[in-house]
């Protein structure tokens, strides 16, 4: 099977469903803004410190591909069933961020992202998964989108924070504060 198609050379794509629209669409770019993400994902997962939470960032990047399919759909016309995201999959997320957050020290400042390249992968995530939240927010002022896409999206962006300063604690790297110049 051949990847290339030639059939979005003019600048136009398919949704699932089968309409046609233009690759510059807020849908593809939020569906593509998910796939960075999910692309950044794996840049975590792939991180020494993260060996014993793979299992875990690879469940998250399985959500995003079934949100990406949720997207990518058109909401009007598609018949196909795609998989769906579940209320578990946020509790996951947060069960996750309680069990980091009690052996981490409390914050009492805005964290500089950096200390460690693992550390700056997942705040670089972090602000990925911003972006999409962001946008996916403005398709559904304007399209269907199931509230929990947006709601994994905001619980996913606050767990990418905790993981970066659980990350910074394991690697035993002093997290930088923001100090405001007055």
């Amino acid at each position: 099977m051949k990847i290339y198609t030639k059939t979005g050379d003019k600048g136009l794509t398919s949704l699932i469903g089968g309409t046609r629209v233009p690759k510059s669409s807020l849908r593809i770019e939020c569906y593509g803004t998910v796939d960075e993400l999910n692309s950044y994902i794996g840049l975590v997962r792939d991180q020494d410190v993260n060996a014993t939470r793979r299992p875990l960032l690879k469940e998250i990047q399985d959500r995003l591909f079934t949100m990406g399919s949720a997207l990518a759909a058109d909401p009007e016309k598609s018949k196909m069933k795609l998989p769906d995201l579940h209320e578990a999959d946020v509790t996951l997320l947060e069960d996750e961020m309680d069990r980091m957050n009690a052996e981490l020290p409390e914050l009492r400042a805005f964290i500089l992202p950096g200390g460690h390249p693992a550390v700056s992968h997942a705040h670089v995530a972090r602000c990925v998964c911003r972006r999409a939240e962001r946008m996916v927010i403005l398709l559904s002022e304007e399209s269907f989108v199931a509230e929990l896409v947006v709601v994994y999206l905001n619980r996913l962006s606050d767990y990418l924070f905790v993981l970066s300063r659980y990350m910074a604690h394991e690697l035993g790297v002093e997290e930088v504060t923001w100090k405001a110049r007055l």
